[in-house]
């Protein structure tokens, strides 16, 4: 059960020191069980209250995490069943499998997409997370050859095999990069949690016995003193998939079973030969509650759409999701092209940047920090109002792009275009279009 607080303050200092960057002990104990600040905040924090804290404080669903320095990454962690309740926490993360018996130039595409499979939207790095090695051939140097070949896609990796000879071969061709071992089953578990241990890496399991097969397997892994762990539902279509991923979580959540308290990996790749279905399912899965995505491959095509997906489930449904205060300029503009004002909620800056692309007429579209509120609600919270704008454009390097001084004010606007005219008296204020849909026709207009 979830500390109260009162129950966290009790074990704290009471010293009201601040140095955790919050006035009392009390304040910083309600963080904390808001989930707004770590333990690791209080420096004087004594180690049985930090270990009985840990341990109780910990979420329902341990975070996991693969990799090491530059690419490791966080799956689990996660507090509630759906985002708007809270948020979720932890992205998931996808991974294209490269197996030892592909040629050579195969392995080498592959590992070459995971690498190249980078996209930047609204400020945010669009990357898989990991590149899955699988042993197809079970011969330790054929694999360990490839997971030696795989570190150079720059992501954390996850070795394949339910053999533990070619996973220990793996496991030193890895080096210190702390793979996600996959994978522990009712044969092979004492090994392999015996490796995972030695190399302080994260173990999968996997049962053909359902879930309570999955419960005696990370019950034997706990015993082992492996803490990470992440969970293979056992099974290969859509259907019983989702249902396994939903027990589980609803499971870890609601009933508080210790044992289902970890991150998932689930695989669209076995699931499905189309390859269109398998970006669909593993949608569902970014939807749904899997934690590592593994995929036949990155093809950008599919790949874009299920890391735009995932952006938008891990972001806080409490904060609008907003793009960079700034001046975009959209199909080259010059000194004598349009110059357009807008908000930086993400969505409203697509939309109009996107017409004014659809537009062919290069202009200057000017992105104003309204803390990723709309146009109106920015209005009237007081946040795009003539005071504010005339800083934003005197401040923001338009008037040495532009000869002319005419801007563009959104249509829902116009009863301000007047008192912004008093504010910016050099510039002569123009009303837009309301609807995004009917700038190209006004800016074909301009002139």
């Amino acid at each position: 059960m979830a500390l109260t607080g009162i129950d966290i303050f009790k074990q704290l200092p009471k010293t009201n020191c601040g140095d955790c960057g919050v006035p009392t002990c009390l304040a910083f104990a309600m963080k904390i069980a808001a989930g707004q600040a770590e333990l690791a905040g209080c420096p004087h924090l004594s180690e049985e209250a930090a270990e009985s804290l840990s341990e109780a404080s910990a979420p329902p669903i341990r975070a996991v995490t693969i990799g090491s320095g530059d690419a490791a990454v966080k799956i689990g962690g996660e507090l509630v069943l759906y985002r708007h309740d809270k948020t979720f926490y932890n992205p998931c993360v996808f991974a294209a499998v490269v197996d030892d018996s592909m040629d050579a130039a195969a392995a080498d595409a592959l590992i070459k997409q995971t690498k190249e499979s980078h996209f930047n939207r609204i400020e945010q790095d669009l990357k898989p997370g990991l590149i899955a090695v699988k042993s197809v051939s079970g011969k330790p140097d054929a694999f360990a050859a490839l997971v030696a070949k795989a570190s150079s896609a720059g992501a954390a990796m996850v070795l394949m095999s339910e053999d533990p000879a070619v996973i220990e071969a793996g496991l030193k061709a890895a080096g210190d990069s702390v793979p996600l071992v996959y994978v522990a089953t009712e044969d092979n578990v004492d090994k392999m949690a015996e490796l995972a241990l030695a190399a302080k890496a994260p173990l999968a399991v996997k049962s053909g016995n359902g879930l309570d097969g999955i419960i005696e397997l990370t019950k034997k892994v706990m015993a082992k003193g492996i803490k990470d762990i992440v969970i293979d539902p056992g099974t290969r279509n859509p259907k019983d998939t989702l249902e396994k991923l939903v027990y589980i979580r609803r499971a870890a959540l609601l009933k508080k079973v210790r044992e289902l308290g970890y991150p998932t990996i689930v695989f669209p790749n076995e699931e499905t030969a189309d390859k269109m279905m398998e970006a669909l399912i593993a949608g569902l899965y970014v939807l749904k509650y899997g934690s590592v995505i593994v995929m036949s491959d990155l093809d950008a095509a599919r790949a874009l759409p299920l890391y735009v997906l995932r952006q938008n489930i891990y972001t806080d449904p409490q904060r609008p999701m907003q793009v960079k205060q700034g001046i975009y300029p959209i199909g080259n503009p010059t000194d004598a092209s349009p110059v357009m004002i807008t908000s930086n909620f993400s969505l409203t800056y697509f939309i109009v940047s996107g017409e004014v692309e659809g537009s062919r007429i290069p202009s200057w579209l000017c992105v104003m920090d309204t803390e990723g509120l709309s146009v109106m609600t920015a209005w009237a919270a007081g946040k795009f109002v003539p005071e504010k704008i005339t800083p934003f454009i005197k401040s923001s390097g338009i008037e040495e792009k532009v000869k002319h001084r005419r801007l563009v004010i959104p249509g829902y606007l116009a009863s301000m275009s007047g008192e912004l005219e008093d504010e910016l008296s050099d510039w002569k204020i123009e009303v837009g279009p309301r609807e995004a849909a009917d700038i190209p026709p006004f800016l074909k207009t301009w002139s």
